[in-house]
C-alpha cells in the first residue's frame, strides 16, 4: 500500500499526455462566427469567475480561520447583519448578472444563423460585391448530402468552400432530426424532415476540417462524420472540376431514392449534375412522382381545404353569413373545389362541391 501511494501521481501521466494531444479547435476556429461564439465563451466564463474564484477562495479561508483549533477567531454568535457586507454580496452578482445579460441580448442578435453576414473577419467588411456561396444541405440516414446549386454539382460526406467568401446554408433531413456541426466554422444548427433551417458563415483559414451530427439518430450516427475543406477560389474550381469529371453520373430523383436507404460510413462520392429542383423536392417530401408536395398541400388548405365539408362551409359564406360572423367588410376568401388530373383537366370528376 505505501508503495502504491508513492506512485499513484506517475499513474496520471499517461492522462496527461493523452490530453496534450487533444485538439481543442472551438477554442482555436478558423472561421469568424465560431471565433465570435469563442470570445462569448471566454467572456461568460470570465464574469462569472469573478463571483465562483472569490467565493472558493473566502470559503477555504473561513474554514481554515474559524476551525475549532483557533482560540484567536473572534466569536461572535449573536452578530446577524453588516450594510456594507450585504452591499458587497448582491452588488457584485447583480453587476454581473446585467453585463452577462448585455453581452447575450447583442450575441444573441449578432450571431443568429438566419443572418446575412456583414464581415468577413474582425478586420474585413464584407465587400459589395461578393454573393455567398450556397450550399444545400441534407443529412441522410447516415450520411451527409451537400448540393451545390450554382455549381450543379453534389456531394455525398465532402463538402468544401472558398476562403473569405460567405456561405449560405440551407439544412433540411430526409427522415429523423440531426444536427449539422462543423466546429471550426460555426456553432450546431438543427436539420428537421420538412422542415429549411439556415446558418451563414464565412471560413477564414485553408485547411481540412471535421463535420459531423451532433444530434443521435439511430444505429449509424457515430459514423455521421464529413470533411470540410476551406480552399482558395482556384483550388475550389478544381474541386468543382474533379466532380463534374465523376464518372457518378446525374443525382436522379430515382438515383436519389436509392441513395436515401440507411446506410454507415459511406465513402465520398460525387455527381456531376443534378436533377432540377432536386433540393425542393426533398425539402417538401414529394421526391416520389405519386406525392404532392407539402407546399401545394399547404397552397390548397389556405383556401379552404379539398373536404367535402371545408370547402363546402366557405362556398356558403354568403353576405348574410359574413355580416353574422363580423367579416362583411373583409375580402372574401377562395377556396379550392377541386384538383385537375391529366385525364381531367376541369376537375369535375373530383370536385367537392357543385362546380
Amino acid at each position: 500500500m505505501p508503495t502504491l501511494k508513492k506512485f499513484r501521481g506517475l499513474l496520471l501521466l499517461p492522462a496527461v499526455a493523452m490530453l496534450a494531444g487533444c485538439n481543442a479547435v472551438l477554442l482555436s476556429p478558423s472561421g469568424d462566427i465560431a471565433a465570435q461564439q469563442r470570445d462569448l465563451i471566454i467572456y461568460s466564463t470570465v464574469l462569472m469567475l469573478i463571483i465562483i474564484v472569490p467565493v472558493i477562495v473566502l470559503t477555504l479561508l473561513f474554514a481554515w480561520r474559524y476551525r475549532a483549533s483557533n482560540k484567536e477567531a473572534t466569536y461572535e454568535p449573536d452578530w446577524d447583519h453588516s450594510t456594507l457586507l450585504e452591499l458587497l454580496i448582491w452588488a457584485a452578482p447583480l453587476l454581473i448578472i446585467i453585463a452577462l445579460g448585455a453581452l447575450t441580448w447583442v450575441s444573441t442578435h449578432k450571431l443568429d444563423p438566419y443572418r446575412p453576414l456583414d464581415r468577413v473577419s474582425a478586420t474585413r467588411e464584407l465587400p459589395a460585391n461578393v454573393k455567398p456561396l450556397i450550399v444545400e444541405v441534407v443529412a441522410l440516414d447516415w450520411k451527409w448530402l451537400f448540393l451545390y446549386p450554382e455549381q450543379g454539382i453534389a456531394t455525398i460526406n465532402e463538402m468544401a468552400a472558398p476562403v473569405d467568401r460567405p456561405i449560405m446554408f440551407k439544412i433540411t433531413s430526409s427522415t429523423v432530426m440531426n444536427s449539422f456541426f462543423i466546429p471550426a466554422l460555426a456553432g450546431q444548427i438543427y436539420a428537421m424532415p420538412g422542415m429549411e433551417t439556415k446558418l451563414h458563415a464565412v471560413i477564414n483559414e485553408p485547411g481540412d476540417f471535421e463535420g459531423f451530427s451532433a444530434n443521435f439518430s439511430g444505429a449509424g450516427f457515430s459514423g455521421m462524420r464529413f470533411r470540410f475543406h476551406g480552399v482558395s477560389e482556384g483550388d475550389f474550381d478544381a474541386w468543382v472540376a474533379k466532380a463534374k469529371a465523376d464518372t457518378a453520373g446525374e443525382l436522379t430523383r430515382d438515383a436519389y431514392l436509392k441513395l436515401e436507404q440507411p446506410s454507415e460510413r459511406d465513402p465520398v462520392k460525387y455527381f456531376a449534375t443534378v436533377a432540377p429542383g432536386l433540393y425542393d423536392a426533398i425539402l417538401n417530401r414529394c421526391v416520389e412522382a405519386n406525392r404532392m408536395c407539402m407546399k401545394d398541400m399547404m397552397a390548397v388548405d389556405q383556401r379552404g381545404g379539398l373536404g367535402m365539408a371545408g370547402a363546402y362551409n366557405v362556398a356558403k359564406l354568403d353576405t348574410a353569413s359574413r355580416k353574422r360572423l363580423g367579416i362583411d367588410d373583409s375580402k372574401a376568401k377562395t377556396y379550392v373545389g377541386a384538383m385537375c388530373t391529366p385525364t381531367d383537366l376541369s376537375g369535375s370528376a373530383n370536385a367537392s362541391v357543385p362546380l
